[in-house]
């Protein structure tokens, strides 16, 4: 059976194909258009998969939208009417965009698909499925497990923004929902609008500004915004949030509550952010603790699943790992929208379709997440050429050697190798590397070369083997969806003038061996780094590993500021040449910048919309 996934119109559109069960292709169609977080119909993502697998839109057996349009024009109407006549304004703005986008959303999807292949049939083969089963799915069927509790948490979706579902083999059932307004996604929105942040990409800022602040105001928070209960279920109120109705996330009154305007976005970031945002996740994390707990002595199950944007939140993810309710976590790596279209690909396999569901016994069915196009040597080799790029073609093990050798000597190291990833992460496919070991690297890396705000922390890649050596974690970590803290033995003990040090200040303070990935709290978001899944990536840790006597690296994704992550060696080169990285490895290719034509240097700093 092969089975297309398509989201779209949102944000972050993707397309996936699965063959008889298994994943043969996935990517954002940010990847190819060069418009981050492009919501656009993913022409090119679905290009790419049937490429991949050299068939037309026709030879597929179906194709499955990630979420049910009418459903969302449902919602958006009934909360126009429940808090009429407020909002009239945002709702004359809003309704003749979804009368005509939205409503209609299936005919033009049936269009769309013509366009693609004439010879498609859209009356049979074109199946919606509810937003968060598409979550559900991506997140159970490609896990290890033959049972699990599957959590979901985002935004919204059609009507629910929080779902329990139970996977048995190739069943998947939810089995309850929390609904619009009450979200805690939107709740951790709201607070990354109002610190300053773009909603929809800068939630994960916010996350990584929250070691920097104390959680002062969390118990404002949750005697105010929102009613937890004891199991975890919540509501929001209302009064203090714009979102249902108005053109904002929060209103006077939530500005009114914490005795400060909605920071400006580029404006100085003070403490009072720093707290806000510590606040939010400490109140995030106690929502989750609650949810897990409760559902694991209610399922008695030892395997939880989790999808959904808030399932990107890796610091809330640790928690719950260590907390040992569930004896086995695993996350989708493209937690949010853009692996709703995987789920929905998944979902009408194994359940409109009834196939059978079969473990490989060890490793999860997404591949390393490494799903996305890759090029052969002849081909780098031409591109790079027809982009004026200088190059040197080496062997496999000089290639590794070289760029280790680099690595040792603190350079910054453009890697693109094999197939790019699919979902928000670099897992070392489309990577920017740096020292780990370097005191400067962080710095180096966030103010030359990504363009983006200091404070903001760098993942490590370490190899499986050794991750319990110098992190308190053992167990695998493929994806960077889970934060642990540096091993104690590897920490540095603080002074005293540097433990009294406030928020930014904290930043420089050399915290342990390994300073570029350790946060200021001593957390890093840990990617674990697996022969069977990426060989070239997991040779190189162990060749840099022989120069250092460190098997971690710096990882961060190949963009700057406000661009999505490579997807092609032309990309790769022109992000090159337009920052100060020094290398630049594609394929067996080795660039150095210094060999350069000057010409073609380029302006990265302003080139993209800042996120």
């Amino acid at each position: 059976m092969r089975v297309l996934g398509v989201s779209a119109f949102y944000h972050d559109s993707a397309a996936a194909l699965v063959v008889d069960g298994k994943i043969v292709a996935a990517a954002q169609e940010e990847r190819f258009t060069r418009i981050k977080h492009d919501s656009a119909f993913p022409d090119h993502a679905i290009a790419y998969c049937l490429a991949e697998a050299g068939l037309k839109l026709s030879d597929l057996d179906h194709v499955a939208f990630y979420d049910k349009p009418f459903l969302k024009f449902e919602r958006l109407l009934e909360t126009y009417l429940a808090f009429a006549p407020r909002g009239f304004r945002s709702f004359q703005m809003a309704i003749p965009i979804w009368v005509k986008e939205k409503l209609f959303q299936k005919d033009l999807l049936r269009r769309k698909f013509k366009d693609i292949d004439p010879g498609f049939d859209t009356m049979e083969k074109l199946l919606f499925t509810e937003h968060h089963m598409s979550h559900a799915a991506s997140a159970f069927y490609p896990s290890p497990f033959e049972e699990a509790v599957v959590l979901t948490l985002d935004g919204v979706g059609e009507w629910c923004t929080t779902s329990v579902a139970v996977g048995n083999g190739n069943n998947l059932a939810i089995d309850r929902e929390l609904h619009f307004p009450h979200s805690l996604g939107l709740l951790y929105s709201a607070v990354t609008y109002y610190t300053g942040f773009k909603v929809n990409s800068g939630e994960y800022k916010v996350m990584g500004l929250a070691p920097y602040g104390e959680p002062k105001y969390a118990q404002k928070m949750l005697d105010h915004l929102i009613d937890l209960k004891d199991d975890g279920s919540f509501r929001l109120d209302q009064q203090y949030f714009d979102y249902c109705t108005g053109l904002t996330m929060t209103n006077a009154k939530f500005s009114d509550l914490f005795g400060e305007p909605v920071r400006a976005p580029e404006q100085r970031l003070t403490q009072f952010h720093m707290d806000m945002a510590a606040s939010v996740q400490k109140v995030t994390e106690e929502v989750m603790y609650r949810l897990t707990r409760s559902l694991q002595a209610e399922y008695q199950a030892d395997n939880l699943c989790l999808a959904g944007g808030v399932a990107l939140n890796c610091v809330a993810n640790g928690k719950i790992l260590r907390d040992q309710k569930f004896k086995n976590i695993w996350i989708q790596p493209a937690a949010g929208d853009a692996g709703g279209s995987l789920g929905a690909a998944l979902a009408a396999h194994y359940m409109y379709g009834d196939k059978p569901r079969t473990l490989n016994g060890a490793l999860d069915g997404m591949q390393g997440s490494y799903l996305g196009p890759s090029f052969d040597q002849a081909e780098i080799e031409r591109r790079l050429t027809a982009v004026g790029a200088r190059s040197e073609a080496v062997d496999y093990e000089t290639m590794l050697d070289r760029t280790a050798q680099d690595l040792a000597e603190d350079r910054a190291i453009g890697w693109f190798q094999g197939r790019m990833e699919f979902g928000p992460r670099a897992l070392g496919g489309r990577s920017i590397l740096g020292n780990a070991k370097s005191p400067a690297m962080q710095k180096t890396l966030n103010l030359r070369v990504k363009y983006r705000e200091s404070f903001r922390p760098f993942a490590p890649s370490v190899l499986r083997e050794k991750a319990s050596d110098w992190f308190e974690i053992d167990s695998d970590s493929p994806y960077m969806l889970l934060v642990a803290d540096v091993a104690a033995d590897r920490r540095r003990a603080m002074t005293e003038e540097e433990d009294a040090l406030f928020g930014i200040d904290k930043l420089n303070v050399v915290r342990s061996e390994i300073p570029a990935v350790t946060h200021v709290d001593y957390s890093a978001r840990i990617q674990t780094v697996h022969a069977e899944t990426n060989p070239a990536y997991h040779s190189l840790i162990e060749r840099f590993e022989k120069h250092t006597g460190c098997p971690v690296i710096v990882n961060t994704s190949f963009n700057v500021r406000g661009e999505p992550i490579v997807g092609s060696p032309e990309d790769a080169f022109n992000c090159f040449m337009g920052t100060e990285i020094e290398r630049l490895v594609v394929g067996n290719c080795v660039l150095k910048k210094e060999d350069q034509d000057p010409a073609l240097k380029k302006d990265y700093k302003d080139a993209f919309e800042l996120d």
